[in-house]
């Protein structure tokens, strides 16, 4: 009974993580939210793709994904390229303004963090660094499993 409680516990704890994503988002420019923000971010990470790939790596329906890229492509952070395998598709690409919005993401969700975490000791932000990617990749690639 005991590791039950202390999973419930666990799981009360992650669900209030929510209430810091939601501070995290108010840090990002109106015009920069989260959906348009993760096309960034994983565009930088992956390097140019399709956008069934994109859709597949943010967990979404392609209308979903469609919607933050031609919110991206509209502020001109991320270009659409004819596909050199396939004319009738297109690959994302991140532009110059792209890699600047990214940084101006970067500068405000670490001013976050800098701001909320100021009593915390190098150490505690290093050990929850730690544990946070831990607890990710005990979960693996979740991507393509529902429950």
């Amino acid at each position: 009974m005991e590791t039950l409680s202390r999973y419930e516990e666990l799981a009360r704890a992650v669900s209030a993580i929510g209430a810091v994503k939601r501070g995290l988002a108010r840090a990002l420019p109106a015009h920069c939210q989260g959906g348009a923000a993760a096309v960034l971010a994983l565009v930088k990470h992956h390097g140019d793709m399709r956008m069934s790939r994109l859709a597949e790596l943010m967990a979404v329906d392609m209308s979903v994904c469609s919607r933050h890229v031609a919110h991206t492509v509209e502020r001109g952070w991320i270009e659409r390229l004819p596909d050199p395998d396939d004319k009738r598709s297109r690959i994302l690409r991140l532009t110059d303004e792209g890699y600047a919005m990214l940084g101006e993401l970067d500068r405000r969700v670490t001013e976050a963090f800098t701001r909320h975490l100021a009593e915390w000791s190098d150490e505690d932000v290093a050990l929850l660094t730690g544990l946070l990617s831990r607890l990710r990749d005990s979960f693996g690639d979740c991507r393509a499993h529902h429950a």
